[in-house]
């Protein structure tokens, strides 16, 4: 009888610790803020995978948007919806043109606790992707896009020629999986790229930076000038990563998105 008491009671005892540590992980859990990551042009959500896998690991929530590429207006207010539809505190990350849709994406949004920029563009009101990208000499863009694409709204959708796609966008991604990539690229309109931001975001929610000293679509020296007028709290400069920072150093960017989730 007192070794069924004893095992009864240990059993009990087991349970109870297993039920507290279940609670202490799922309140961490609840804690923590929802990761949202918005792609940029030339590319679509799988460019987060291996930041996503980090994340997961690492205990956060995450939401890849599908960013439509159309108009800095039309995609940050598909952006702003998902915002909306989140309880708790979020920080937004945005890659590559992906920047200018969180700067806007997220004014107004009081449950936005942090911005952080992958290689992205980080506008003040009334500037736009192309003007950022060329403040600066570096960008090589433009010689490696396709004939644009008529649209029936009269708009232009743009592409990386794909046999330029590997050295231009992902340099430092295998060749066989930078091949796929500018295969399964996502256009972005040259409307959008031409529209001037209504928001900037980074001017009153804290922001964090990363992106590679390689980038040939965002010209270091234009991130560094962008990071430094928001104030960025923390920079990271990759060296010789390209445009795809996320893809060929997910642990590095994931590390940053963490570093900002737990700021106060």
């Amino acid at each position: 009888m007192f070794s069924r008491l004893k095992l009864s009671a240990a059993l009990t005892l087991g349970i109870l610790g297993f039920a507290t540590t279940v609670q202490a992980q799922s309140a961490d859990s609840a804690a923590r803020p929802t990761i949202v990551l918005v792609h940029g042009a030339f590319a679509d959500s799988s460019s987060w995978n291996g930041v996503i896998a980090k994340l997961l690991h690492d205990g956060y929530r995450v939401t890849a948007a599908d960013n439509q590429l159309r108009s800095v207006h039309g995609d940050a207010a598909e952006v702003s919806a998902i915002l909306n539809s989140i309880n708790g505190p979020v920080v937004l990350v945005g890659h590559s043109y992906g920047g200018t849709v969180i700067s806007e994406a997220a004014a107004g949004h009081a449950n936005v606790k942090a911005l952080v920029y992958v290689a992205a563009f980080m506008p003040a009101a009334g500037e736009t992707s192309l003007g950022l990208s060329g403040k600066f000499p570096g960008s090589t863009l433009g010689g490696t896009l396709a004939p644009p694409v008529p649209i029936a709204d009269g708009n232009q959708d743009l592409y990386i020629s794909q046999d330029k796609f590997p050295a231009q966008f992902a340099a430092d991604v295998p060749h066989d999986q930078a091949i796929l990539m500018g295969a399964t690229q996502r256009p972005v309109t040259l409307a959008a790229l031409s529209e001037p931001s209504k928001a900037a975001a980074w001017q009153t929610i804290p922001a964090w930076s990363i992106y590679g000293s390689a980038d040939l679509n965002i010209p270091a020296a234009a991130h560094a000038f962008m990071a430094d007028r928001a104030h960025a709290r923390r920079v990271v400069v990759v060296p010789k990563a390209s445009h795809v920072v996320m893809v060929s150093h997910p642990t590095e960017v994931a590390s940053l998105i963490e570093e900002a989730a737990r700021a106060k």
